[in-house]
C-alpha cells in the first residue's frame, strides 16, 4: 500500500532526476569527456599562453540536496578540496585493460574524468604506435580519498602515477635511462595528455624532461610551444611539465576535473551536514616552537584528530613541514571552478617517427572504453 509520504518521496525523486539530467547535459556541453572517449567539446586555444579558461556550470543546490537525501550514489564521483588536503566521494576503480596494467588495485581509485583522461591518452599512443606494450598505472587515490601511503597529494582522485614506455615491456616502474626509454611512445603519451585532456600539471624529474624535450625538438615540434610547456624561459614557473625529485621512473599527472570539482564544491557542505563526509581541513606550516597542543587550541580541534589526519603515530611535529588540520567550521563557499583552455601547438604535430621498440603481438587496435575486459 502506497502512503502519502511514499508518494511525496517519489515525486521528489522524479523532480530530482529531471533536474539532474538537465544539469548533467550542461556539464557535458562545458567539456566533460564523453563515456566513449570521443574528443570532448572544451574550447581549445591556438597557441600561447593557453587563452581564457571556461567557468564550469554550477549545479542546482536543491538538486544536490535531494540527491544526497534520496540517493547519494547518483551524485557520481566528487573531487573535494585540494590534492594535498581533500577527499574523494563516490570513487570509481581504474578498470583493467589490454593497453595498461594496474600495479595495485587497492590504490587506483579516482573520478570518472580522471580515469577517462588516462585511457584517452594511452589509446592515442596505441593509435600512433600500434602494438604498444601495456603501460604501468601506479597510485591514484585511496577509495575514500585523504592520505595515501607516503604521498602528500593523491587525496582527491585527480592524481595518477604513470610509468614510462620502455623498449621492452616492464611489470612495474623502472627508472628512465636514455638507452632504455621508448622516447617516441613516451613523448606521444605526454603530448596526448597535454593536448587531449584537461591536464593541470605533469611532474617528472628534470633528467627525464631533457630526454623528452630533445626528442620533441628532433621530430619537429614547435619550439615556442615546447619552451612554454617545459617552462624553458621562465625557470619552470607556471609550466605544465614541472620538475620533482625522485620522479625518474614515472610521470605524476594531475588533472582538472570540471564536473567532479564543481559538483564537489557545491555538494560538500550538504554532505557534511548529512553526516556523509568529514568536516573540512586547512593546511598549516609549522613554525619553530609550535606543538600539536598549540595547533589544536588555535584551530579548535583535538591533537588526536590532527594525528589521524596526518598519519602520525606520536606527538612529534617538525618545523617547516605542512600538516593537515581538521576544523569544525565549514568555510564559505569558494568561487566556481575555472578550467584553463588547453595549451595547443600551432600545428597538428609532426609526422610520427617510428619507435625502435619491438612490437608486441596484437591487432594494433586501441582498447575502447566500451570493449575493455
Amino acid at each position: 500500500m502506497t502512503t502519502t509520504s511514499d508518494t511525496l518521496r517519489l515525486r521528489s525523486l522524479v523532480t530530482c532526476v529531471t533536474l539532474l539530467v538537465l544539469a548533467v547535459g550542461s556539464a557535458v556541453e562545458a567539456g566533460q569527456p564523453e563515456a566513449d572517449g570521443i574528443a570532448d567539446t572544451t574550447p581549445p586555444v591556438a597557441l600561447l599562453p593557453g587563452g581564457a579558461g571556461s567557468t564550469v556550470p554550477t549545479p542546482d543546490r536543491e538538486v544536490l540536496r535531494l540527491l544526497i537525501q534520496l540517493d547519494p550514489g547518483a551524485l557520481g564521483p566528487l573531487s573535494i578540496g585540494s590534492p594535498n588536503a581533500g577527499l574523494l566521494f563516490n570513487p570509481r576503480p581504474m578498470p583493467q585493460g589490454r593497453l595498461w596494467k594496474i600495479r595495485n588495485e587497492r590504490e587506483t581509485w579516482g573520478t570518472t574524468e580522471t580515469i577517462e583522461y588516462v585511457i584517452k591518452a594511452i589509446e592515442a599512443v596505441d593509435r600512433q604506435f600500434p602494438g604498444s606494450p601495456a603501460l604501468v598505472i601506479g597510485d591514484m587515490s585511496d577509495p575514500d580519498g585523504g592520505r595515501l601511503n607516503w604521498h602528500a597529494s593523491h587525496q582527491v582522485g585527480r592524481d595518477v602515477d604513470i610509468g614510462f614506455y620502455h623498449r621492452h615491456e616492464v611489470e612495474t616502474f623502472r627508472r628512465g635511462r636514455k638507452g632504455d626509454l621508448d622516447l617516441p611512445r613516451t613523448w606521444a603519451l605526454v603530448r596526448a595528455l597535454i593536448t587531449q585532456t584537461d591536464v593541470d600539471r605533469i611532474f617528472v624529474d628534470r633528467s627525464i624532461q631533457r630526454y623528452l624535450f630533445s626528442h620533441a625538438v628532433e621530430i619537429g615540434e614547435d619550439r615556442a610551444w615546447l619552451d612554454h610547456i617545459f617552462g624553458r624561459k621562465t625557470g619552470g614557473k607556471d609550466a605544465i611539465i614541472q620538475h620533482v625529485r625522485r620522479h625518474r621512473d614515472h610521470l605524476h599527472v594531475r588533472f582538472y576535473n570540471p564536473r567532479a570539482q564543481e559538483w564537489g564544491r557545491v555538494a560538500y557542505p550538504l554532505l557534511v551536514k548529512a553526516g556523509l563526509a568529514p568536516g573540512p581541513t586547512v593546511t598549516h606550516r609549522v613554525r619553530s616552537g609550535e606543538t600539536l597542543s598549540h595547533l589544536s587550541r588555535r584551530y579548535g580541534t583535538s591533537t588526536r584528530a590532527i594525528r589521524r589526519a596526518n598519519g602520525l603515530r606520536g606527538s612529534m611535529i617538525r618545523a617547516g613541514r605542512r600538516y593537515v588540520i581538521p576544523i569544525r567550521k565549514i568555510p564559505s563557499e569558494a568561487a566556481p571552478i575555472v578550467v584553463p583552455a588547453r595549451t595547443l601547438p600551432p600545428n597538428p604535430g609532426p609526422t610520427a617517427v617510428e619507435s625502435d621498440a619491438p612490437d608486441l603481438p596484437g591487432d594494433g587496435a586501441g582498447a575502447s572504453l566500451a570493449g575493455r575486459p
